[in-house]
């Protein structure tokens, strides 16, 4: 699929968007600011806050996030020990900075978690604290949950602990920049080794998830951005280091699963393996679109041998998203539950890398830390875990209807000056497979045109994978509408 970076500039449509995104917070019931009584508290916590012991700002840590990014969770600094490894993965000390049962701690479990829209956050803490005090910014010692994790040469995890200590980040990397530098070879010489090793550590663990059955849903990403004054859609696959990246985090999110388990208590992320009415479905797929799936071949490895570029391939990435379902927060005290896996990752996992952007991650990093220190684990803590599935539920639905609507939005003003225009598009899926009715005087399949890359109905049956012409026929920017039909199949 080609890269595509449309923006909507001055003009009608551009006002009719503006207003249809600043809509969005009232159509939702987003918050609105803080209240006296959180900022007070926020900046009474500041005043008083203390580094802890010990001090690791001797090491080189880095943060690699978006360029425009200023709430950083994590911060790495890889090394080589032996043949194996051993990576230092700083996380936001959100703990320390949210007072048990005060104002912010109450309006925190309000929100779940930040919510995003185009050129706007919704944060989940005061940007004071998110963007400021704890944000793990470069030149700053900052208070952090520093995860040690000890590798094998092949990648294996021998041994994880989390300890509060002082750290202090050297450079702050976009995923561009950290890209062209490791391509390049030519990182500065005081964390090109973390660049070269987290490829290096990274490639190994896809290795290592490959093997165990784990899947990663690479379908290109669709962002709304707002650039130089324009709203604008950008749709990439992600780069390598964006992957190697997710590695890092991932390895410590099943690090901290472990210790929850080892110590009977905590929260994990949990989504059940796909049943088999699922995989026969979605194996028919597979067959009827010619990329058959081996049956001796696990399922994450069977997705990542599609290429976005193929059209078939793009509409067999989309369906299989059936595949990744029930995901929910298991939380336990006492007896670890009966299921633990994350099937997706096919291994026991918790949130933990996200404290500043992700309510249950706070949670999760001061049980881990209590927990390899072989302390008590936090009463707060404790008393919050059958609270905490209702409150990420309830802000993951929220954020996913926001994303939605703001795409859903910014697609309608890219098209509105374009109807009656032909495009080409591809079939991601038919209406019998979409759970629209199949008759096809009613039926409406779900298409993807090549550029912009937007998605959107054209009324008829049409095969998944097919590459097919269409035709706006209508947009509605408010109403967030973008219908076709087709002209002619390719």
């Amino acid at each position: 699929m080609p890269y595509s970076h449309i923006g909507v500039s001055q003009s009608a449509a551009q006002q009719s968007l503006a207003q249809a995104l600043a809509a969005l917070g009232t159509e939702f019931k987003l918050p609105d600011g803080f209240s006296p009584e959180v900022l007070a508290e926020v900046d009474a916590v500041i005043a008083g806050h203390s580094l802890p012991a010990p001090d690791l700002t001797a090491l080189p840590f880095i943060t690699i996030d978006p360029p425009t990014s200023q709430d950083l969770d994590q911060a790495m600094f890889l090394e080589r020990e032996g043949d194996g490894y051993v990576v230092h993965y700083a996380i936001a000390d959100v703990p320390s900075f949210v007072p048990a049962g005060g104002p912010l701690d109450a309006e925190t479990r309000r929100r779940g978690q930040t919510i995003y829209t185009p050129g706007q956050r919704i944060p989940l803490h005061p940007t004071s604290l998110s963007e400021g005090a704890a944000s793990l910014f470069a030149n700053d010692p900052r208070s952090a949950y520093v995860w040690e994790i000890h590798l094998a040469a092949d990648g294996t995890q021998t041994s994880a602990l989390v300890r509060r200590a002082t750290v202090r980040s050297i450079a702050k990397l976009g995923y561009e920049e950290a890209q062209k530098m490791y391509d390049a070879g030519n990182s500065p010489a005081a964390f090109a080794e973390t660049l070269a090793l987290l490829a290096e550590i990274g490639t190994k663990r896809i290795d290592l998830e490959r093997a165990r059955g784990g899947a990663s849903l690479n379908v290109p990403a669709q962002e709304v951005e707002f650039v130089d004054g324009r709203y604008v859609l950008e749709f990439r696959p992600n780069l390598p280091i964006e992957d190697w990246n997710a590695q890092i985090s991932l390895l410590t999110g099943m690090a901290a699963a472990q210790v929850m388990i080892d110590g009977k208590v905590g929260i994990l992320r949990t989504m059940p393996a796909p049943d088999a009415e699922a995989i026969a479905a979605y194996r028919l797929q597979t067959q009827a679109l010619g990329n058959p799936w081996d049956p001796e071949m696990a399922y994450g490895a069977y997705l990542r041998t599609l290429n976005t570029a193929d059209p078939k391939h793009l509409a067999l990435m989309h369906a299989a998203s059936t595949l990744f379902r029930g995901a929910s927060y298991t939380p336990f005290n006492g007896s670890v539950p009966a299921e633990v896996m994350q099937a997706a990752v096919a291994a026991p996992y918790a949130h933990t890398t996200a404290p500043l952007r992700r309510l249950v991650d706070r949670f999760v990093l001061a049980i881990c830390a209590a927990l390899c220190a072989k302390e008590p684990v936090p009463t707060w803590a404790i008393e919050a875990l059958d609270l905490l599935p209702e409150i990420m539920s309830a802000s993951n639905q929220l954020a996913n209807k926001v994303d939605k609507a703001a795409i859903d939005t910014i697609e309608a003003a890219l098209l509105s000056h374009q109807v009656g225009g032909e495009f080409d598009a591809v079939v991601l899926a038919g209406p019998k497979r979409n759970g629209h009715n199949s008759k096809a005087s009613a039926a409406r399949s779900f298409i993807q045109i090549s550029v912009p890359a937007v998605t959107g109905y054209c009324d008829g049956d049409l095969e998944a994978g097919t590459v097919v012409r269409v035709t706006l026929t209508s947009v509605d920017i408010a109403k967030r509408s973008v219908k076709f039909v087709q002209s002619s199949q390719i």
